[in-house]
């Protein structure tokens, strides 16, 4: 027997009509916070950026591939990890389904990671994943954006994410992030100075500009799996590294 609270068809209609009325205020207000976004001022990028991809070297304004808009996931994937954030794996999991519809309404997705292009292609290979996926490996890219950071900065200086400082951090044995770094095949540290985060960018008259970026918990809306787990009898229900890669869950 359930020792979650119980009632009758009634009195959950009674409960489900009065959540309808803040999910209907929710919904206001996340149309709202969409059009504000819409209304930030655009940066004009002049700065030049080059990326490894499928096709070759490519620049910043290349990966728009005739499109006016672009839209690219910082997926956590360091030069020396050596498979991919198991966080940003999952979002990405959702890539494929929705990239052909944006690259059909004037918007590219790209994934963007500091690893070299090998190991990219090795790991997209490995997930059975067909969406766009750029190293700037040896670019400032993921510094400039706040999602890739210098050991120096991590232990010493200290860092700027979700544009807040972090204090300088020296982790110690068993500090730390362990089952993300493991699943990474890394060490928590080094684990770290790689973060989550997406940017978007415009094309307009030849012109390059950042538009909007967002980073931590910014970053829910684009992870499937936690929509349909909010609506789950159970909600999130989780307690540290609950899911694996995809291609790991026959492995016990």
């Amino acid at each position: 027997m359930t020792k979650h609270r119980t009632g009758t068809r009634k009195e959950w209609l009674a409960a489900r009509l009065e959540l309808l009325e803040a999910e209907k205020e929710l919904t206001r207000r996340s149309d709202e916070l969409a059009r504000r976004r819409q209304e930030l001022p655009w940066v004009r990028m002049d700065k030049e950026y080059r990326f490894e991809t499928d096709e070759g070297k490519a620049s910043l304004a290349d990966l728009f591939r005739g499109r006016s808009q672009l839209l690219v996931y910082h997926f956590m994937f360091g030069p020396d990890y050596k498979a991919g954030c198991p966080s940003c794996s999952a979002i990405a999991d959702g890539f494929d389904g929705f990239a052909v519809h944006l690259a059909h309404h004037d918007v590219m997705l790209w994934a963007v990671s500091r690893a070299p292009l090998a190991k990219l292609q090795a790991y997209k290979r490995r997930m059975g994943w067909a969406f766009p996926w750029a190293s700037s490996f040896g670019s400032d890219f993921n510094f400039d954006f706040s999602v890739g950071f210098t050991e120096e900065q991590q232990r010493q200086e200290g860092i700027e994410y979700n544009y807040r400082r972090e204090a300088p951090r020296q982790l110690r044995p068993g500090e730390g992030p362990v089952e993300f770094a493991a699943v990474s095949g890394t060490d928590p540290a080094t684990y770290i100075r790689e973060r989550p985060g997406m940017s978007a960018f415009a094309l307009e008259g030849g012109v390059l500009y950042h538009t909007y970026s967002t980073y931590a918990r910014g970053l829910d809306g684009l992870w499937g799996m936690y929509q349909w787990l909010d609506r789950a009898p159970r909600g999130r229900n989780e307690s540290g590294l609950w899911w694996r890669l995809h291609d790991e869950y026959d492995k016990g």
